[in-house]
């Protein structure tokens, strides 16, 4: 099994390398996947591999000549062999889910890490990555927030699925390339391009700020911090048993620093909580302003609330019709045992488009790609 970790940590790596994303639950898909598979056909390692690391096209060819210099060594007569499996091709025996950390962590020495802790193993940032809100503290703040920077920094890059004109590269455009031909006699002297520019993501964020989310809120707001300084039109509003806008006081300083001024400023800051009365101030003084069609509204809560369902489900039935899609990140997510029940949840469920964990970084990492839609 080290074998094969150490391997996949290095081809990982390699792919990162090249500029391809991927990421440590990736990963820990594809070890699971590996396992399962007959490492001696490398046509089934490569489609394994290829799902399971969520190759795009664009980046295929990185990912075929990479397969081909690291998976194919035996048959490439440089003495190194494939990994095997712990027992035998076509193995039965999974790598459970809550096992993942551990195989990772046999790596160990060589190649178990990266600089900037990228790659698996029991590198402190892999560790820190999966490590739960509710059992971090300051130092983990710190640590975090620098990557929650680097992740951050996907969605400050991701293309839009529109076409707009473009100066040079991007794919021909013969309506308009006619046109332009129209003004040199009908000699098309030049193409015209469309490509996909990048789109900074809109959003807006609802942050449950009372006392059953106090653990997990100061992390969640970092993430959110990290969100908004590569996407500036991002508005944050606290909310427990009133909504306040937060988005100025969220720029600039430390974390600490942030929350404390957040604690003093917003009224019952880790307190009670009425969902759905803030919800529908949100809805009365904000949602005509700073939501639209191509919003995305994002609400950070557990669902636990005592307040006036009724209130809640007109407030997030409002929301819905107006956003392009709305996120509620539960914490309590993690725990498999959880079902949406609570009377405040429940209300909400019909009217948001993705219910998700948000209990570590990994949670928050798998949903970048959800932002940006």
């Amino acid at each position: 099994m080290s074998d094969l970790v150490v391997h996949l940590a290095r081809f990982s790596g390699a792919l990162r390398a090249a500029g391809v994303r991927v990421a440590i639950g990736d990963e820990a898909d594809a070890l699971r996947a590996l396992v399962r598979v007959d490492l001696g056909d490398r046509a089934e390692v490569r489609e394994a591999l290829r799902c399971t690391l969520k190759i795009r096209p664009p980046d295929a060819p990185s990912f075929e000549a990479l397969f081909d210099r690291m998976w194919g060594a035996a048959e490439a007569g440089t003495g190194a062999s494939p990994p095997t499996a712990p027992h035998g091709p076509g193995n039965p025996r999974a790598v459970p889910a809550g096992a993942a950390p551990a195989a990772r962590g046999a790596a160990g020495g060589e190649g178990a890490g990266e600089p900037g802790g990228d790659a698996p193993g029991y590198s402190p940032e892999a560790l820190l990555r999966r490590k739960p809100f509710d059992r971090c503290d300051a130092r983990d703040l710190v640590a975090m927030e620098r990557i929650l920077a680097r992740l951050a920094a996907g969605l400050a890059t991701r293309r839009s699925r529109r076409l707009v004109p473009a100066a040079a590269r991007g794919r021909a455009d013969p309506r308009r390339s006619l046109r332009r031909a129209l003004s040199t006699g009908g000699e098309l002297v030049s193409l015209a391009r469309r490509a996909h520019p990048v789109e900074a993501a809109r959003l807006v964020v609802l942050c449950d700020t009372s006392g059953s989310m106090d653990a997990h809120a100061r992390f969640l707001l970092a993430f959110v911090r990290a969100l908004k300084r590569v996407a500036p039109r991002t508005e944050v509003f606290a909310f427990n048993t009133e909504l306040v806008r937060i988005t100025p006081w969220l720029s600039g300083g430390r974390q600490e620093d942030v929350l404390a001024r957040l604690a003093a400023a917003v009224p019952d800051w880790s307190g009670g909580t009425r969902i759905g009365e803030s919800l529908e101030a949100f809805v009365e003084r904000h949602l005509a302003e700073r939501v639209d069609a191509r919003t995305v509204v994002v609400i950070l809560s557990d669902g636990l609330d005592r307040g006036d369902t009724a209130l809640l489900a007109r407030a997030m039935r409002r929301i819905h019709d107006r956003a392009a899609r709305v996120l509620w990140l539960n914490p309590l997510l993690d725990d498999p045992r959880y079902q949406p029940t609570a009377r405040g949840m429940a209300a909400a469920l019909p009217f948001v488009d993705r219910l998700a964990p948000a209990h570590d970084l990994e949670s928050l990492e798998r949903l970048l790609p959800e932002l940006a839609r």
